[in-house]
Parts: C-alpha cells; sequence; structure tokens
C-alpha cells in the first residue's frame, strides 16, 4: 500500500515541471503557426495561448495542494510565462497593421519584465526575495495582459472590435504593469532596510 502511494506521489510530483517544460514547447509552435499561411492560424495561435495559460494555473495549483514545489520549477515556471508571453507581444508587434500601436504597451511590459527578473536576482542575494509576495494589482495586471494576448492573437487586424477589446485590454497591463514594479521596487528598498520592519513590506508582482 506504501509503494502505490510513494508511486502516485513521484508521479505528482513531476506535473508541475512537465507542464511548466510544455509550456515552453509551445513557444516554437505558436511561432510557425503564427508565420504560416494556415487559414485557421489565429485561432489556432490563440487556442495554444489559451492551453498553455492553463497549465500555468495547473501547474500552479499542483504544486499548493500536494506541495511538491522544487528549486528546479521555481525558477523554470516564472522564465517560461515571461518568454511565452514576450514572443507573441513582438510576433504581434511585427504583424500588426499599426505597430506602434501595440508596440508601446509591448516595450514596457517586456523591459518591465526584465528589470524586476534583476531586482528578484538582487533581493534573493540580499536574502529578502521571500518579503516580496504576489498581490492584487499583480494578479489583474496578469489577467487583462492575457486577455489582451489571447483577443490580439485572434483577431490581429485594428478594424476588428475584438483586437480593439484587446488592444484596451493590453494598454490597462502596460498601467499596472508600471504601476505594480513600482510596488515591487518600493518593497524590494524597503526590504533591504534593516530599519523598516518586515510588515510594512508592500506585496506585488
Amino acid at each position: 500500500m506504501n509503494s502505490k502511494s510513494d508511486s502516485r506521489g513521484g508521479w505528482i510530483e513531476k506535473i508541475p515541471n512537465a507542464l511548466t517544460v510544455l509550456r515552453l514547447i509551445f513557444i516554437p509552435l505558436i511561432v510557425v503557426i503564427f508565420y504560416s499561411p494556415y487559414p485557421f492560424r489565429n485561432l489556432l495561435c490563440s487556442g495554444i495561448f489559451i492551453l498553455a495559460s492553463l497549465t500555468d494555473l495547473f501547474d500552479g495549483f499542483i504544486a499548493r495542494k500536494y506541495g511538491v514545489t522544487s528549486v528546479f520549477g521555481a525558477f523554470l515556471d516564472p522564465v517560461a510565462d515571461k518568454l511565452i508571453v514576450c514572443t507573441v507581444l513582438i510576433l504581434l508587434t511585427s504583424q500588426s497593421q499599426s505597430g506602434f500601436v501595440i508596440a508601446i504597451p509591448s516595450q514596457i511590459i517586456i523591459c518591465r519584465e526584465i528589470f524586476i527578473s534583476a531586482l528578484r536576482e538582487w533581493t534573493a542575494l540580499s536574502g529578502n526575495s521571500a518579503l516580496v509576495a504576489v498581490g492584487f494589482q499583480g494578479k489583474l495586471k496578469t489577467t487583462f495582459q492575457m486577455i489582451a494576448l489571447v483577443l490580439l492573437l485572434y483577431a490581429p487586424i485594428e478594424t476588428e472590435i475584438i483586437c480593439i477589446l484587446g488592444i484596451i485590454c493590453l494598454y490597462l497591463s502596460a498601467v499596472l504593469t508600471v504601476t505594480s514594479a513600482i510596488n515591487y521596487i518600493r518593497a524590494a528598498l524597503d526590504s533591504s532596510n534593516p530599519q523598516i520592519k518586515t510588515s510594512s513590506v508592500s506585496t506585488c508582482i
């Protein structure tokens, strides 16, 4: 009986990392389909991105529910998220009829991700990374971002109402990207100051 439980536990432990790796595999698949002559390529790219987003939800849920977090998973999961988001933003900018409309929020989001990744490394080296927790503003930013990319992959032409809604969501995400980054910086600076108590650290993403 114990051997069956151990076997099941070992199998469950592999699921979060497997889903993360699957998300990485989706990246070149989206790129190839995006530039292909396939008539339903927009719908297919949008569907794959939705599936990738669901794998992100599931691997996090399984990791928390069964306590199967790992150092490798903690490193790879945010990397996979950033890679697929940045890739899609670049694709949309290259294909958009009004490139600057997509390029402006895309540049803000991509630059923020690079800067915050470097900031996270700094807080980790100083031993204060655990003081920065995910907050509501960060979750809202991610929600708008995912909705925007799904809509824009499905309808990249600016005259379509779906595309317009996607652009609006992308700009809302860009605004929240900046404000959440400010909170992140403030939290990192506060946590590096020994005179500031842990309880005063702001939550962000």
